[in-house]
């Protein structure tokens, strides 16, 4: 009999009550309940590691918008003055493309970090990662251990239980508030924003925003957690195709493991026929995705190395060496040898370096001001009383620096070209955009053909800032 026959078939019934049970079975087998996960608490090395990427990562990001330079804020992203302040740089929306090479940026090196080392950015630096520690800190100050939330939670309900559950939500709450505030801070002066909210007098739209986010993170990080791990994150789902049997993965290492089986730390293993793991599971009490990691590399693994933490405690107290779950290689699990330069990765550093150096050269090297040459389309072009002919452009510029400056506007590109504009010295203040209107006229004996290529130059008489900007001057056809 094969396997799938010898799996038994719910009887069908020909009765409104029996279809109903069939119904009920296979809705059973579709939609399984969430068995909650109690992590538990784990300590070593990368549980070290992981403790400080959390501190490091959640300081930075409630510290940063509290940093004044310069009289105001470090970082603010003032989108209604269209100003982003990063240290001592200001971006406006003509900068958008910065941010497309950040998001470059950010993507390659991703790719890089999990060819090389798999899911350790989720396992270390993940938001969802490190909110879901954080509150799994304040859940065990709170609950007590892992044994101590799940008698808790297995109690029926008491004042006892309902106060615990209470101050533990209580503070949830209070720290995602704080998460949603420090969120909408780095978009709105943190202090004033700070201080509105204390006395209920934010704007609409700042306290939807904080709330929102609030809400956002108490969901995530204090009900779904593994599950957007799982379920939610794209991550996981694609991350196959940037693996290979060189990339580090945290495994079990079967020949050294197998057969597993409890025994007591004097047993003889070799006379007993068994391998290192005496099977306790605490690998899989400390998962906090709750998967067994000894059944092979599986997509809910965030490579967070709480395992390998438990296990090497389980190896020291039973005298077995160290690394029966360890960070591996598919190629060092089967004897061979691990190539950690490769061509995917050569590739993916080659990119992410030249990149990265071309995005920063970029940002050093570029000027504050922007000017944008519209040729007037009502007509191609005009004769002046003096036989000139004439185009008329609208010069749009903006200053981009974080103080005023006066121009002066020249063009070339066809001999004896004449400018002519209302005023001689163009003054642009901080942020300003302002529109001139000029006119350029030349002789038609020096024009070569009907569209000739000209250039409007732009230099800051208080400043060597200096741009140029290519346009078309159009005249009669050439004979």
């Amino acid at each position: 009999m094969s396997k799938d026959a010898s799996i038994a078939e719910p009887k069908v019934s020909d009765t409104k009550e029996g279809g109903s049970q069939v119904d009920d079975a296979v809705e059973q087998s579709l939609y399984a309940k969430r068995q909650k996960i109690y992590p538990r608490e784990v300590h070593g090395l990368f549980a070290a590691l992981r403790t400080a990427g959390v501190a490091i990562l959640l300081g930075l990001y409630y510290i940063v918008p509290w940093l004044q330079w310069d009289g105001r804020q470090a970082v603010l992203f003032d989108l209604p003055e269209r100003k982003f302040y990063v240290l001592n740089m200001v971006f406006w929306p003509q900068d958008f493309f910065y941010l497309t090479l950040l998001l470059i940026v950010s993507a390659l090196g991703l790719f890089f970090v999990t060819a090389l080392a798999g899911r350790v950015w989720c396992g270390y630096a993940c938001p969802q990662t490190v909110w879901t520690e954080a509150f799994l800190w304040i859940e065990r100050k709170v609950e007590g251990s892992r044994p101590r939330q799940m008698k808790l939670d297995k109690e029926p309900n008491s004042f006892r239980k309902i106060r615990i559950k209470a101050t533990k939500h209580f503070l949830w709450i209070v720290f995602a508030l704080f998460t949603g505030l420090t969120f909408v801070g780095y978009f709105s002066p943190m202090r004033e924003l700070a201080a509105n909210f204390v006395t209920f007098n934010n704007g609409p739209w700042e306290m939807f925003w904080i709330y929102f986010y609030a809400l956002a993170t108490y969901g995530n990080a204090g009900w779904l957690r593994e599950q957007v791990c799982m379920y939610m994150c794209p991550y996981a789902r694609f991350q196959s195709a940037m693996f290979d049997k060189d990339t580090m993965i945290i495994s079990f290492d079967e020949s050294r493991g197998l057969p597993k089986g409890p025994r007591k730390k004097t047993a003889d293993k070799t006379a007993a026929g068994l391998g290192d793991c005496i099977d306790c599971t605490i690998c899989v009490q400390v998962c906090p995705t709750g998967i067994d990691i000894r059944d092979g590399l599986q997509y809910q693994c965030i490579g967070c190395a709480a395992c390998i933490d438990a296990c090497d405690d389980v190896m020291d107290k039973m005298g077995y060496e160290r690394g029966l779950i360890r960070y591996t290689t598919e190629n060092t699990l089967q004897g061979k040898h691990t190539h950690i330069f490769r061509p995917r990765v050569i590739l993916y550093a080659m990119i992410l370096m030249g990149v990265t150096a071309g995005a920063f050269y970029s940002i050093l090297t570029r000027t504050p001001v922007a000017m944008d040459v519209i040729r007037d389309r009502n007509s191609l072009y005009r004769e002046t009383n003096d036989g000139l002919i004439e185009n008329v452009y609208i010069i749009k510029l903006m200053n981009m620096d974080k103080q005023a400056h006066t121009y002066s506007l020249s063009v070339q590109g066809i001999p004896e070209l004449l400018l002519k504009k209302d005023i001689d010295d163009i003054s642009v203040k901080s942020g300003e955009v302002i529109e001139l209107p000029v006119r350029v006229q030349v002789d038609a004996d020096n024009l070569k053909q009907r569209s000739n290529e000209i250039s409007f130059t732009l230099d800051a008489l208080d400043d060597e800032l200096h741009i140029v900007e290519d346009a078309r001057f159009l005249g009669p056809a050439f004979k």
